[in-house]
């Protein structure tokens, strides 16, 4: 098992991240291609109808046209949250042209926050080429991140899946599970000074500066404040990964 106190040594940007208490069966890598959309869907909240209790939403803001390509940001939720919860932390995405993919995960948390990879890598595969088919992806725009728990899980596997994610928005994460790197997204980190739950000092201030040796592009900010995502960190978190 991993603790939120476990974290990562790099050796270098060629060598996988490591963890002494585990080795996944599976990494974290997603295999989805990009395709072009076969079901126009249009502006709103739609459920993925995908996961019985346990489901998620696609959020297509307002001002989407189905001929234009339009950035998507894969958001994860915190322990013991829900899609529309995370979706509305980054509610912002509407208003800056971005697609929100928020797919909840099948338990409390995401698998390989306690375990390994597995049912949530399955069902998040399911969910983008759910969302592949229904919107028109600017594929040099793709994120993945989320909240907390969202946030480590959406990092390790923005890591992992590199040769599909061009961006990852990371807010207050605790780890990086071990895994292979592929590609070179841009990182985006934020944590608050004040947060009880997850230490800044034991958690971002030693994730920023490996990721940065090992050759990522990383834009960190900390505000003053406990475990939370405040509106200005989501809309800045947003409109960087959106203007690339």
């Amino acid at each position: 098992m991993i603790t939120r106190r476990a974290f990562l040594t790099l050796a270098s940007a060629a060598v996988p991240l490591t963890c002494a208490q585990r080795t996944p069966t599976r990494d974290g890598q997603l295999r989805v291609k990009p395709k072009a959309p076969t079901i126009e869907t249009p502006p709103g909240e739609h459920a993925l109808k995908l996961g019985g209790d346990r489901d998620g939403v696609l959020i297509v803001p307002k001002g989407y046209k189905a001929n234009t390509p339009a950035p998507l940001a894969v958001m994860l939720h915190g322990a013991g949250g829900f899609a529309r919860r995370v979706a509305s932390l980054f509610s912002v995405a509407d208003d800056l042209g971005v697609i929100i993919l928020a797919p909840d995960s099948r338990g409390g948390t995401w698998d390989a926050i306690r375990g390994r990879y597995g049912p949530d890598i399955e069902f998040l595969e399911r969910a983008l080429e759910y969302s592949f088919d229904r919107c028109n992806v600017d594929f040099r725009r793709l994120a993945i991140g989320g909240f907390s728990d969202g946030a480590t899980y959406g990092l390790s596997v923005g890591l992992a899946s590199g040769d599909l994610f061009t961006h990852v928005v990371a807010c207050s994460p605790g780890f990086v599970i071990p895994g292979p790197m592929r590609g070179r997204p841009k990182i985006f980190i934020s944590h608050g000074t004040a947060d009880p739950i997850l230490p800044i000092d034991v958690t971002s201030r030693e994730i920023v500066p490996q990721l940065k040796k090992a050759g990522y592009q990383v834009t960190y900010r900390e505000f003053d404040g406990p475990h939370r995502v405040p509106p200005e960190i989501a809309k800045e978190g947003l409109t960087w990964f959106a203007a690339r």
